[in-house]
């Protein structure tokens, strides 16, 4: 990913915040001349050696997993929020744009035994239930229902890289209170969201 010096952020405990606030990402692998990729879950966890991992799994159906190499790098991409920005803003004649954040993860994939996955699945439905009225686990389900993890393929992503891109207008400090007082009058969560993050970065 493209990621001008002024807009990138290095920062790793808020890169490591935003991955666990968006962590329904994309992973992306490369075969045989093209490109596949999925979306789903990618959790930010620590494995036994206290290195920084994703750990995810996709279904025995989808072929991508048969693609799965420990030697080949592989990319997650995580969204954040998004909001067009109107030139009309701006003191100055300018273009219009638009201001995001973005998150590029590599590193080597690894594929989890069975029972690393039935691991993983409880980690992650014990995280997602904390919020629900009435909150499952997969302790308390049938073994019909969790015999239905051999129909999945875990793997966990040993990072070796992060890209991470804060496009937030940094390059028009002279207009910031204007384009963060117009995205805060707008009726949609992203333009919000990015107002928000503006008011944090100045």
């Amino acid at each position: 990913m493209y990621v001008p010096d002024y807009q990138r952020n290095v920062n790793f405990e808020e890169i490591k915040q935003f991955l666990k606030e968006h962590s329904f990402g994309i992973l992306v692998t490369y075969s045989k001349g093209r490109s596949h990729a999925t979306h789903i879950p990618l959790e930010l966890e620590q494995n036994e050696q206290g290195q920084n991992v994703l750990t995810g799994h996709i279904a025995k159906a989808n072929p991508q997993w048969k693609q799965f190499s420990s030697e080949e790098e592989v990319l997650c991409i995580f969204n954040g929020a998004n909001a067009y920005i109107s030139s009309s803003w701006y003191k100055e004649e300018e273009v219009p744009t638009w201001n995001y954040i973005a998150v590029h993860v590599y590193g080597k994939l690894s594929v989890l035994s069975e029972e690393e996955v039935m691991a993983s699945l409880h980690r992650l439905v014990d995280t997602y239930e904390k919020s629900s009225k009435k909150p499952v686990s997969l302790k308390n389900m049938s073994e019909r229902i969790l015999k239905q993890v051999k129909g999945v393929v875990g793997f966990q992503i040993e990072i070796t890289d992060i890209q991470a891109r804060y496009k937030l207008s940094q390059n028009r400090e002279q207009d910031h209170a204007k384009i963060i007082s117009e995205l805060e009058e707008l009726d949609d969560e992203g333009s919000r969201a990015i107002a928000k993050e503006m008011k944090k970065s100045r």
